[in-house]
């Protein structure tokens, strides 16, 4: 079997969901799709098919590391090259297990967990009043979560929402006052009181505070026992995390942006975090992703999936979910969006907070192109 084209679609959903058709001579396809890679990442595609056709499509790792290892004088390590080929990896995933007709997890070694366990983003920012938190959670738990994740600091700032960083008097600051620290740490005491004790409790910052403005934090919300607080600071700077997450007792997650198991080599090593968050379908794909996990492993720290994917992607990160020992809980970040049910074969995979793993082949979803379609991003091909 050999591999005969690679194209590209895009859809538009919380980001640019691109997806990556594999073919080859047998007639066999594998789907994938991968996050934040942007019109650079098709644009890369488009470049590599000539390189990829005629290639075994079963050499998954050695395809994927032969390439990046040709590129890495153009960017061989992250970003937009990396993200495009995760895509590649993950369609090329699809398609062995289809081939072989077996789910990609028994290729990976078979299940810890029959079933994955989901946490839902909420839209809940600072400034809302109690009414208001109550009626978000309470119908993130009337769809059977048990897990939830709120931003502290979106809108905590008086800024306008946005997650460029610009907030009052056009100026960058790091450092909240002492009525925005507060408002972020009543939000947290608000959603968890709302949740109630048998709901876990995580929250976000997105790397906005310094570290003297992120210790204080999370020195205020330990009484919450919160799931975690995720990049209080940018996780580039990784003796500032290590003492963020040594000063306090709430956990604390990263990760969503770094790529390779090289970007999280010296974090795991100087156990940086209590958790990681490794975006999937971005930051290297399923097998890379699963050889995080298992560093992570080692050092007794737990996995916990960034994922604003769609339900093939959330679908393939579900499958290393399952076979990997450390795994704690993967993000839903489409809640209350409208075609989630409609854009795959699959209709609702997430039932009662969790994503119960089929024996389909492949990723065990196909893509319904006449909905994806009615979503396509501007500017983009439909693969041509």
């Amino acid at each position: 079997m050999k591999i005969t084209s690679v194209k590209t679609a895009a859809s538009t959903g919380h980001c640019m969901h691109l997806w990556v058709k594999i073919t080859t001579d047998a007639g066999i396809t594998g789907l994938g799709e991968c996050v934040h890679g942007g019109h650079q990442s098709i644009a890369i595609i488009k470049e590599l098919e000539e390189r990829l056709i005629g290639r075994d499509p079963f050499a998954i790792d050695a395809i994927f590391e032969e390439t990046r290892r040709s590129l890495v004088f153009e960017g061989g390590f992250a970003g937009a090259l990396i993200t495009a080929l995760t895509g590649i990896e993950i369609a090329l995933w699809d398609l062995k297990g289809k081939a072989l007709n077996v789910p990609i997890y028994e290729l990976m070694g078979g299940k810890f967990r029959d079933d994955i366990r989901v946490y839902a983003d909420c839209e809940v920012s600072p400034g809302m009043n109690m009414a208001e938190v109550q009626a978000v959670v309470d119908e993130v738990l009337e769809a059977g979560f048990t897990a939830l994740k709120v931003d502290l600091d979106i809108r905590a700032y008086g800024h306008t929402g946005s997650e460029t960083g610009w907030y009052e008097k056009d100026k960058f600051n790091m450092t909240p006052n002492k009525w925005e620290h507060d408002r972020m740490v009543t939000l947290a005491e608000m959603v968890v009181k709302a949740a109630g004790n048998d709901v876990d409790v995580a929250t976000d910052l997105h790397t906005r505070l310094d570290k003297h403005s992120a210790i204080r934090l999370a020195r205020d919300l330990e009484h919450l026992k919160l799931l975690w607080l995720e990049e209080p600071v940018p996780p580039e700077n990784i003796d500032v995390m290590a003492e963020i997450t040594r000063s306090t007792s709430t956990p604390i997650c990263a990760g969503e942006n770094l790529y390779l198991r090289h970007g999280f080599r010296k974090l795991l090593e100087t156990q940086a975090v209590d958790i990681i968050m490794p975006d999937i379908p971005k930051c290297g794909g399923l097998s890379e992703c699963r050889k995080i996990a298992e560093m992570a492993d080692l050092y007794s720290i737990p996995f916990a999936p960034h994922n604003v994917s769609s339900p093939i992607g959330t679908m393939a990160s579900a499958h290393v979910c399952a076979t990997v020992p450390n795994f704690l809980v993967l993000e839903f970040h489409w809640f209350n969006r409208d075609y989630w049910k409609t854009i795959t074969d699959g209709g609702e995979i997430i039932e009662n907070g969790r994503i119960r793993l089929n024996d389909r082949p492949g990723i065990g979803l196909e893509l319904n192109e006449d909905v994806a379609r009615q979503h396509q991003y501007p500017g983009t091909t439909w693969f041509e």
